[in-house]
């Protein structure tokens, strides 16, 4: 009786001494589409955005994070953390060139040869789920219910109607949507995409049941043109833009010095786009409407992740959940009413443009470089260069046990996402092997020796992160960096002083220039970039 006793003493002591398992976070990252740099309010911008704006001031706004020029690769890159030219979307499938097709790192579609975060998470006691844009792949064996997400609702392609017209089963004919690797016949009642995305994704929460942690990935395909949003959200925004995009990048540039987002004195780069005060009266007019729908998209983009917040907070899982926030690229100055490429000024001809329709599901709009170029102030371009304004995006993470808050000027990467999340995790590096095979191995860098205070930046000051798509380039070392545009020319800026790449550099540091070409050559080599005979630019 007594040796009984004794034994059962040491086993209750042995079981106060063990260490007890901390269960591992939860994992949210949501993805905007087209977000401008100053689009949210915690980034400067005046569209209402308190949900976003809420996340983003309580946890850390990183100004110097970067993605790839549009949409696809930066996808990849997120799912896979290795260069897009490692992981099949070299470029996005609707642009390869006859000479990259066939060529490896050109597949169109997330390459077999990397394993997905999904994949991995689930490999890792993770509960999965996605709802929102893909742009993976159109194929059933690429949709993300086949790369490793147990629950998901996805648009394949990189756009749609935002209210659910003109939808097919045949991705080669018209938007597809998914559920559950189901080619889906008509979108569901009442859908507009952003408020269908996020129900989507709060059904699935409520139905993973808990036991096990999750990752969540909510891709709205907001704001992407075509700008379409509820009538409601539209009026909230009429005349705010009457006064031109000069006007709205003054104001945001403003805001974003009194955030300690930029420094006083930094020269912002000049508007891409003809001087407001040299449109006629009926061409501001519509121009105007054009930003007050790209405005109630974000709006409702912020409502929605308004809605998923507070299903996070009812089910008790708010306080364990990593949150990341960023755009896929910065944000789309193209006007589509005369671009030929895939047929998008043909579409803009055939639409209802008036301006009483503007925003309407029958409606095919874009708000052009005037307001793309303000929204990325002070920065160079938009969407689909290889320049700041084309690849800086706003993001932030938002975590109770995150030592850093507030506002960082730090570089970070895309790719830098996938092995932070393995680290807080908890989950090994697979180094480069997975369910006994060779993947691609990562090459982000964690952010978390950074978040816990322990590291005082991300990426080594000599590292050097290269971009290319569709004849742009550019690659970064610190703070220095090579730019082209796609029009075959190097440029050097220094990014600590210039961010808005306004100086030229190239003529008065020779060496150095020289020396970042060589790191470029390297990097095309190393990833397998497949240069275009002629710039695809937008």
């Amino acid at each position: 009786m007594i040796r009984a006793a004794i034994a059962l003493l040491l086993v209750a002591a042995a079981a106060i001494a063990a260490p007890v398992q901390a269960r591992k976070p939860n994992v949210l990252i949501i993805v905007a589409d087209d977000l401008g740099w100053s689009d949210i309010g915690a980034f400067g911008g005046e569209i209402a955005t308190p949900n976003l704006d809420g996340l983003a001031l309580r946890g850390l706004r990183l100004t110097d994070f970067h993605t790839a020029p549009t949409c696809s690769p930066t996808r990849a890159m997120l799912m896979s953390g290795t260069d897009s030219h490692r992981a099949g979307l070299g470029t996005m499938a609707e642009t390869i060139a006859p000479e990259q097709k066939g060529k490896p790192g050109y597949d169109g579609y997330l390459s077999r040869n990397v394993v997905s975060l999904a994949e991995l998470l689930t490999a890792n006691g993770y509960s999965t789920m996605m709802a929102g844009k893909w742009h993976l792949g159109t194929e059933l064996d690429q949709d993300p219910h086949a790369r490793g997400f147990a629950r998901s609702f996805a648009l394949l392609q990189a756009s749609h109607n935002h209210f659910g017209l003109n939808l097919s089963t045949d991705p080669s004919r018209g938007a597809t949507l998914t559920e559950a690797g189901v080619r889906l016949a008509k979108a569901p009642d009442g859908f507009y995409s952003s408020d269908t995305f996020a129900s989507k994704l709060i059904q699935f929460l409520d139905e993973s049941g808990h036991a096990k942690p999750f990752f969540a990935y909510l891709a709205f395909s907001a704001p992407h043109f075509p700008l379409m949003a509820p009538a409601e959200t539209i009026a909230k925004y009429h005349g705010k833009y009457d006064g031109g995009y000069e006007a709205m990048r003054d104001a945001r540039l403003k805001r974003q010095i009194a955030l300690s987002l930029v420094k006083p004195g930094i020269v912002a780069h000049l508007l891409d786009a003809p001087a407001w005060s040299t449109l006629s009266h009926e061409q501001q007019k519509l121009a105007a409407r054009n930003m007050e729908v790209h405005a109630a998209m974000v709006d409702r983009l912020d409502e929605n992740v308004g809605r998923v917040i507070t299903e996070l907070k009812r089910l008790g899982q708010y306080e364990d959940t990593v949150i990341i926030f960023m755009s896929d690229n910065g944000a789309d100055g193209m006007d589509i009413a005369t671009t030929p490429a895939r047929g998008l000024n043909q579409r803009f001809a055939a639409a209802d443009n008036r301006l009483e329709n503007r925003g309407a599901a029958t409606s095919y709009l874009s708000q052009g470089p005037g307001w793309g170029s303000a929204a990325s102030a002070p920065s160079w371009m938009f969407k689909g260069y290889a320049s700041q304004g084309g690849t800086r995006s706003p993001a932030f993470i938002h975590y109770h046990g995150l030592a850093r808050k507030g506002v960082t000027p730090v570089f970070g990467h895309v790719t830098d996402i996938y092995p932070t999340i393995l680290d807080l995790a908890g989950i090994p590096d697979p180094k480069g092997r997975f369910g006994g095979k060779p993947v691609e191995p990562i090459r982000g860098t964690s952010w978390l020796p950074f978040l816990k205070g322990h590291a005082d930046h991300i990426h080594r000051p000599d590292e050097g992160i290269g971009t290319e798509m569709m004849g742009a380039r550019s690659l970064r070392q610190g703070d220095w960096k090579i730019t082209d545009i796609g029009d075959g020319k190097w440029r050097l800026f220094d990014i600590a002083s210039d961010p808005g790449e306004t100086r030229d550099l190239a003529a008065a540091e020779p060496e150095r220039m020289a020396m970042l070409i060589v790191a470029w050559d390297a990097y095309a080599k190393e990833v397998g970039v497949v240069p275009v005979k002629s710039s695809a630019q937008p």
